[in-house]
């Protein structure tokens, strides 16, 4: 359903109105989600219009909840935002409908060096050969830990190379019933969880071209069953008191003594009173290889814009050095290589280099025209895993055929 309205929008909606040339006076609606970061996106603003005085940046904050109905709906409507945040499940859905403006060509005739961001990133923002956005910023994803209870447990802080092996032994470990404590949240979440316990194994989520699911492969399951084994062994709260209570809300109550999170958890742990002495991060456990999932957001222009130079060229602001500067000092960590100092200074009391050395090792976040429709799937699926209503690899096995499926009608 949203691939035909986001259809038909594109095919319906444009302006009659000639394109504007760039050196017309212009004032950009950019549209973002999350309120932290507000205050850098208008700083990155206000120093855009510094430099080209005709334009002016109207930063617009939608929450995460609301965000892509809302954006739907201006899409639909033919009142999109002249700039948007982009993530990777829906990249390529809204570029398959020409709802962003391919970029290739301006990034050419600019002759940027796409080699200043993870290859990762450009990967996942590039469809049918043409880059779509240019990424903004990363992440990866680390063992967030709580350093008192491993010590009152007497488990060893997480060594840079260790293992599943490792991590299982510790988890048995810092599970206390009598206390309320589990080992770690078993949550249902790719990104943060299963997504890297899955390429730990040797496995994969979707094929290289998009077309078929891993979820029938071996390999894959094992990376499922580390999860639905921790909530059988009850190192993991069940799912009934995960929902109840998110994983992350037990964690800063001490309530778990390990959280799989990303490099955007520092500002919530830096900040919160519990969190910001007693926890640190450590890489992900190895399996059969290393791996963590590599995410980042990028900017993209839409297609229906009255001001496609303009908004290309704040675009290839926010993607340059000096901006990716100033995001560092206050935002996530940039995708622009060698800028990421500031965001270590800015979160010194954790080891953030963790998250950085992790790219060197990250796998791309898995992603097909329409993620949306099996990404339910999976949660569907694999619910009747995580609660023991069948077994996982019967689970991983329907889940293949239904993601097959849906992957066909793309």
């Amino acid at each position: 359903m949203l691939a035909a309205a986001l259809a038909v929008t594109a095919a319906g909606c444009g302006s009659d109105e000639p394109a504007a040339s760039a050196d017309e006076k212009a004032t950009l609606s950019y549209a973002v989600w999350d309120k932290n970061q507000v205050p850098v996106m208008e700083e990155l603003a206000a120093a855009f219009t510094k430099d080209h005085p005709n334009i002016t940046i109207n930063v617009q904050l939608t929450p995460w909840a609301d965000y892509w109905t809302k954006l739907r709906a201006a899409v639909t409507g033919g009142a999109a935002p002249d700039v948007f945040w982009m993530n990777g499940p829906n990249i390529q859905l809204y570029a398959d409908n020409g709802v962003i403006m391919p970029l290739a060509d301006k990034v050419a005739e600019a002759k940027l060096d796409l080699s200043v961001y993870p290859k990762a990133l450009v990967d996942l923002y590039t469809f049918e050969g043409k880059i779509y956005g240019l990424p903004k910023d990363m992440d990866t994803v680390g063992v967030w830990y709580n350093k008192e209870l491993f010590d009152a447990a007497g488990v060893k802080h997480p060594a840079d190379n260790w293992t599943w092996d490792d991590f299982k032994a510790a988890a048995a470990k810092l599970t206390n019933p009598a206390k309320g404590v589990y080992a770690v949240g078993a949550n249902i979440a790719g990104q943060e969880y299963f997504y890297n316990t899955i390429y730990q194994a040797g496995g994969n989520v979707i094929s290289a071209d998009g077309k078929k699911s891993g979820y029938d492969d071996p390999a894959t399951i094992e990376g499922l069953r580390f999860w639905t084994d921790l909530i059988k062994n009850k190192q993991s709260p069940d799912l009934k008191t995960m929902t109840d209570t998110h994983p992350i809300q037990l964690f800063e109550s001490g309530k778990l003594a390990m959280y799989w999170g990303g490099s955007w958890n520092v500002t919530e742990f830096g900040n919160n009173e519990y969190t910001k002495t007693r926890v640190d991060a450590a890489p992900l456990p190895i399996g059969a290889k290393q791996a963590t999932i590599i995410h980042g957001l990028a900017n993209v222009v839409s297609a229906k814009t009255k001001y496609p130079a303009q908004a290309w060229e704040f675009v290839k602001f926010l993607g340059s050095k000096p901006a990716a500067e100033i995001l560092g000092k206050k935002g996530p960590i940039p995708a622009y290589t060698g800028t990421q100092d500031a965001w270590l200074a800015a979160n010194a009391k954790f080891k953030g280099k963790v998250f950085i050395d992790a790219v060197g090792y990250a796998v791309p976040y898995p992603v097909s025209r329409n993620t949306a429709a099996w990404n339910d799937e999976e949660f569907k699926q694999l619910t009747k895993a995580y609660t023991g209503e069948v077994a996982v690899d019967v689970a991983a096995k329907e889940l293949a055929a239904q993601m097959n499926a849906l992957l066909a009608k793309e």
